[in-house]
C-alpha cells in the first residue's frame, strides 16, 4: 500500500513538472536561467565581502606597526616646531593632535575589548571600546578638515625666519611634513577606491563566468 502511494507521488509530481514545462516553454526558460546565474553570483560576492581571508600573525604585526610610525612622526614633528609657524600656529598642533589620536586608535584595535566576537555576542566593554573607536574616528575627521584648511590655505608660505620683508614663515620641514602627510591621505583614499572596484569587478565576473551557473 505505502509502495502504491509512493509511486502515485512521484507520478504526480512528474506530471506537474511536464505542465509547468509545457505552460512556461523553453524560451521563457532560457530567458528566467541568465537572471538565476546572476542571483547566484551575486549571493557568492555577498558571502565573499561578509567573509573576507584573515591575514596571518606576521602581516597583521607589521601593518600595525607601520600603522603606528606616522602619528609618532607627526607627534615628534609637531613637537619639535611647535613655535616655528606664526603664518599659521595650528598646523603643528594639528599635527600633535592627529597623531596622538591615531596613535590610540592602533593601539585600542590590538585590545581583546575591541574585537568581533565570531558569535556575535557583545559584552559591556566591546560596547565601551566601540563606542569610544566611533567618537575618535568622528573627532579624527572634523580635525582633518580642520587641518585641510590651514594647511592648503597658507600654500606656500615663506620658509625663511630672517626675511627683509617681514612677512611671517613657517618652517620648511613642518610644512612640507604636515602637507605632505595630509595629502598621502587622499592618494590612498584614491587606490583603496580603485582597488575596490578592481576587486569588485573581478568578483563579478568571476561569478559571471562560473560553470555552476549555467546548470
Amino acid at each position: 500500500m505505502c509502495l502504491c502511494e509512493h509511486e502515485m507521488c512521484l507520478e504526480s509530481e512528474r506530471l506537474v513538472k511536464g505542465k509547468i514545462l509545457n505552460f512556461v516553454g523553453p524560451d521563457l526558460l532560457l530567458k528566467v536561467r541568465p537572471i538565476a546565474a546572476d542571483i547566484m553570483s551575486s549571493r557568492r560576492l555577498i558571502q565573499n565581502i561578509r567573509s573576507p581571508p584573515q591575514p596571518s600573525v606576521p602581516i597583521l604585526v607589521c601593518s600595525k606597526l607601520f600603522v603606528c610610525v606616522m602619528p609618532i612622526a607627526q607627534i615628534a614633528i609637531g613637537s619639535v616646531y611647535l613655535h616655528d609657524c606664526p603664518r599659521q600656529h595650528y598646523i603643528p598642533i594639528y599635527l600633535i593632535v592627529v597623531g596622538v589620536f591615531g596613535l590610540v586608535l592602533a593601539v585600542l584595535s590590538c585590545l581583546p575589548c575591541a574585537q568581533e566576537a565570531e558569535d556575535d555576542t557583545t559584552n559591556p566593554l566591546n560596547r565601551v571600546c566601540m563606542s569610544w573607536n566611533s567618537l575618535t574616528s568622528f573627532f579624527l575627521f572634523c580635525w582633518f578638515i580642520a587641518g585641510n584648511v590651514w594647511i592648503y590655505s597658507i600654500y606656500e608660505p615663506n620658509y625663511f625666519k630672517n626675511n627683509t620683508h617681514g612677512e611671517l614663515y613657517c618652517n620648511k620641514t613642518l610644512y612640507l611634513f604636515a602637507f605632505w602627510s595630509t595629502t598621502f591621505v587622499y592618494i590612498l583614499l584614491g587606490l583603496f577606491l580603485t582597488v575596490g572596484f578592481c576587486v569588485l569587478l573581478c568578483f563579478f565576473l568571476s561569478g559571471r563566468a562560473d560553470p555552476d551557473d549555467d546548470v
